[in-house]
C-alpha cells in the first residue's frame, strides 16, 4: 500500500512539474531578445524635460546620497519634487540645505494621508500635481542615481517608444545574508512575471520597478495618475498594469548601469520589508498568483531536494534490487523521468543565477549558493500571500483595505 502511494506521488509530482517547467519556459525564453542594459547619457539634451518626484518619510538616513546623484544629473532634467510626509529625523532640513545650493530642489509636504491611500502613493499623487515635466521618473530615497542616469531612461524609452518604463537596479552594500536569500526572492519575480527586458509582457504579467519609475505626464494624467495604485503595498506594478491595460506601451529594462539601491540595513529587515510586498497579491487575481506560488515550488523550490532523494534512492538501489511493488521498467522510468525534469529545472535555476549577477555589485559565495534558499524563498512568499501588511515605512494600516484584483 505505501508502495503504491509512492508511486502515486512520484507520478503526480511528474505531472505538475511537468506542466510548471512548460510554463517556465514559455515565460523565460523571450528573455533571449532582451536588451542590453541602458548606458548613462553625458550629453545634455533640451528637446524633452523630466521632473523627478522622491517620496520621503524619516529618510535622513539615506535620501542624502540620493540627492548627491540627482543634483549631478543634467538636461533634460528640469527638477526634484522631494515630497515629504512631515519627517521628524531631520529629513527636511536635509533637503532644504540641497534646495539652498539648487534650485531644482523644491521641498513639498503633501496634505494629511486620505482614507483609503499608501502614504507612498499619496506622495506620488501630490508631486504629480506639481510636476511641469514631459516625463516624471519616480525614483525611491534608496537609490543612488549614477551620472547620467535621466539621460538614459529617456532614451530608453524613446528607442523602445514606450510611454511607461521602469528600470532594474544593481543591488549595492548588501550583507551575507542578503545576499544568499534575496536573489532567490528575486527568482521567484522572474518566474512569476517572465522574462524582465524582453518584448511587451502581456498586462497581466507586467513587471515595475518604483525605486526607478519613468512615465508620460499626460498619460498618467489622463488615467487617473496614481490613484488606480492608492491602495496597493505594490503600487508600481499595480499602476503598470493598470496602464498596459488601457493601451499604454509599458516595458521593463535594464537599469544596473545607472542607478544602485541600498534598500536594507539587514537581512531581517528584507525579510519582512520587501516579503510584504513582493507577492503582488494587489496586483495579481488570486486563481493567478496561487497558480505562480505553485509553479514556484514546483519548479524552483523542488527540484535540488528531489534531485537529492533521487540520489539517495539510487544509492540504495545500487546495493542490490528495490522492491517498489511495481515492474521495474516502470518503477525506473518514473525514477528517470523525475531526474530529467527537476535536472531540466535546477539547470534553468543555474542560468538564471548567472543571467541576474550584474544586477549585484557585491556577489561572492553567498550569492552563488542562493539556490540554496529557494525553499525559504518559497516559503516568504506563501507566507505574503496569506498575510496582510499591517504597517508600512512607520504608518500603521490596521483594518486597511488592500485593493484585491
Amino acid at each position: 500500500m505505501m508502495q503504491a502511494l509512492a508511486h502515486a506521488i512520484g507520478v503526480t509530482l511528474l505531472l505538475v512539474q511537468t506542466v510548471a517547467l512548460l510554463v517556465l519556459l514559455a515565460r523565460l525564453l523571450p528573455g533571449r531578445s532582451r536588451r542590453a542594459p541602458v548606458k548613462p547619457v553625458l550629453t545634455p539634451r533640451r528637446d524633452t524635460s523630466v521632473s523627478v518626484i522622491v517620496a520621503t518619510l524619516n529618510e535622513a538616513h539615506r535620501i542624502g546620497p540620493c540627492l548627491d546623484g540627482l543634483v549631478r544629473q543634467i538636461d533634460p532634467l528640469l527638477e526634484i519634487l522631494v515630497v515629504d510626509s512631515r519627517s521628524t529625523d531631520g529629513t527636511r532640513e536635509i533637503v532644504s540645505a540641497y534646495g539652498a545650493r539648487d534650485p531644482r530642489i523644491r521641498l513639498i509636504t503633501d496634505d494629511p494621508l486620505p482614507a483609503g491611500w499608501v502614504g507612498k502613493v499619496w506622495a506620488l499623487e501630490t508631486g504629480l500635481r506639481h510636476a511641469r515635466g514631459v516625463w516624471v521618473l519616480g525614483i525611491d530615497a534608496d537609490t543612488l542615481p549614477a551620472p547620467g542616469l535621466i539621460g538614459a531612461v529617456v532614451q530608453g524609452v524613446e528607442q523602445d517608444r514606450l510611454d511607461v518604463a521602469s528600470f532594474g537596479p544593481r543591488f549595492v552594500g548588501q550583507c551575507a545574508g542578503e545576499r544568499w536569500v534575496q536573489p532567490a526572492m528575486l527568482t521567484t519575480l522572474v518566474y512569476r512575471c517572465g522574462a524582465a527586458g524582453a518584448a511587451q509582457a502581456p498586462p497581466d504579467r507586467v513587471l515595475a520597478n518604483g525605486q526607478c519609475f519613468l512615465a508620460r505626464r499626460e498619460l498618467l494624467v489622463r488615467h487617473g495618475g496614481y490613484a488606480p495604485a492608492r491602495a496597493s503595498f505594490s503600487d508600481d506594478v499595480t499602476l503598470a498594469r493598470h496602464l498596459a491595460a488601457r493601451g499604454a506601451r509599458v516595458g521593463f529594462l535594464d537599469g544596473s548601469h545607472v542607478i544602485g539601491v541600498t534598500s536594507y540595513s539587514s537581512l531581517r529587515e528584507m525579510w519582512h520589508e520587501w516579503g510584504r510586498s513582493f507577492d503582488l497579491k494587489d496586483a495579481t487575481s488570486p486563481r493567478r498568483r496561487w497558480f505562480d506560488v505553485a509553479l514556484v515550488w514546483s519548479v524552483q523550490a523542488l527540484p535540488l531536494p528531489v534531485l537529492l532523494m533521487l540520489g539517495v534512492i539510487a544509492l540504495f538501489a545500487a546495493g542490490g534490487p528495490v522492491d517498489t511493488g511495481l515492474p521495474t521498467v516502470t518503477g525506473s522510468m518514473l525514477l528517470e523521468a523525475l531526474a530529467l525534469v527537476n535536472g531540466s529545472a535546477l539547470l534553468v535555476r543555474l542560468l538564471l543565477l548567472a543571467a541576474l549577477r550584474g544586477s549585484y555589485a557585491d556577489r561572492g559565495i553567498p550569492f552563488w549558493l542562493s539556490p540554496l534558499a529557494d525553499i525559504p524563498a518559497a516559503w516568504r512568499l506563501t507566507l505574503s500571500m496569506l498575510q496582510v501588511p499591517r504597517s508600512w515605512r512607520g504608518r500603521d494600516y490596521a483594518g486597511f483595505a488592500v485593493l484585491e484584483r
